[in-house]
């Protein structure tokens, strides 16, 4: 094109509508948009992308380029196997082992796992559950499901929007449908949580995979909102569980009668129970739980973090400060008559989440205390006001 001189577009333009109306029946889908199509081209040669990319610019109107990549080019593994190369951590690139970290304790199994254990669990106990997921059936573990009852989950693409919608038009026909959206890409669908399933107060359960850091995956991934942009929502339980048994039993607690929109979400990576299969309770929704007793501070914590207040709990007993601390569990509704105690007892709480503090639970416990008129010293940890960019997750808690 570069050749053809400053009239190249026009040049191109004749040329193109000669071949596509003389040959070509019917224009592909982005011609019938209006939009110029060119290419198939191949993605991997820079050199000749490069070119092309520079000759469009000059041709006016919108254009739309078709580049021709193979996932994971140039590895042979990862082209050969293009799912288990998606984000396979350390491994040995000349033999392809993935490298795992050795432990001589049994290790605790997958939060992902522990879900799609459980749905089929639940699903096998009631028919009326489905499962849905938009295009991540195995970093959810949905495809534990696909492949027990295939009828019964799908996988609707990279299609958050609709995945939400699909989920809504089967609460309506009486189905309990378990939508499992990654935290950072519900954001996508959020206009479909609310109108779609929390005006009709539908019996959704959405499972937030990834809440919290995402660790090597960064910013982008970061589940750093939800608890923020689900807990405004009218209708909306919004629920996260400190340990595997909890998220089983807040899925088994989701699946009732007349729950309406109810959202669990929980981080990518390991558990802390290696004997996590245990009988199925309902837990009573805006119920926390004391962890432990102290009189010198409170900590409320939500979540897998809450393994870390744990710890921290017992270090301040070392140097002689007895810390209370409680699993509030839900951060919508919240626990009033625990909140209630904790006020009435302590002067100082700290509240702890593996979330953005803007609008968090540290937010919604201040709420509390301005309505109820108390007056005790908070420190909110959380995800600060600014990107968080790629670590592993105890180094990004640090950071925060």
């Amino acid at each position: 094109i570069s050749e053809l001189g400053p009239n190249a577009h026009e040049v191109v333009k004749k040329i193109e509508k000669t071949i596509k109306g003389g040959l070509l029946k019917k224009s592909n889908f982005f011609e019938a948009l209006k939009f110029r199509y060119f290419g198939p081209i191949d993605g991997h040669d820079v050199k000749h992308l490069a070119k092309v990319l520079n000759d469009l610019k000059h041709i006016p109107g919108p254009k739309l380029l078709h580049c021709v990549t193979v996932k994971g080019k140039g590895y042979s593994l990862a082209e050969k196997d293009q799912t288990k190369w998606h984000s396979p951590g350390l491994f040995d690139k000349i033999t392809g082992e993935i490298q795992k970290t050795a432990s001589e304790k049994p290790a605790a199994p997958k939060y992902q796992d522990v879900f799609g254990h459980t749905l089929v669990e639940l699903a096998e106990l009631n028919s009326k559950i489905m499962g849905i997921t938009p295009a991540m059936p195995s970093g959810s573990s949905m495809n534990i499901m696909m492949k027990a009852m295939p009828d019964r989950a799908f996988d609707v693409g990279i299609a958050e929007q609709h995945a939400v919608t699909f989920s809504a038009g089967l609460a309506t026909r009486g189905m309990v449908p378990f939508c499992n959206i990654y935290s950072t890409f519900m954001q996508r669908a959020y206009d479909q949580v609310i109108h779609d399933v929390a005006l009709q107060k539908l019996n959704v359960v959405f499972c937030l995979d990834r809440a919290g850091f995402a660790g090597s995956d960064g910013p982008t991934h970061h589940g750093a909102y939800d608890l923020a942009y689900m807990r405004c929502i009218p209708n909306m339980i919004v629920s996260s569980p400190m340990n595997e048994e909890e998220l089983r039993n807040l899925m088994y607690t989701a699946q009732q009668e007349n729950m309406g929109p109810f959202s669990i979400r929980y981080p990518r990576g390991n558990g802390v129970m290696p004997e996590w299969r245990r009988p199925l309770k309902v837990i009573e929704v805006g119920k926390g739980r004391t962890i432990c007793e102290g009189e010198d501070v409170a900590i409320l914590s939500i979540g897998h973090i809450g393994n870390e207040a744990v710890k921290d709990c017992y270090e301040l007993n070392a140097e002689g400060i007895h810390p209370a601390h409680y699993d509030l569990r839900f951060a919508k509704p919240l626990d009033q008559e625990l909140l209630h105690q904790v006020f009435k007892k302590f002067k100082y709480i700290i509240t702890v989440e593996d979330g953005c503090l803007q609008g968090g639970v540290g937010s919604a416990i201040l709420e509390f205390m301005a309505d109820n008129n108390y007056n005790s010293t908070i420190v909110r940890l959380g995800m600060p006001d600014k990107v968080i960019e790629h670590g592993e997750q105890p180094e990004l808690w640090k950071e925060c």
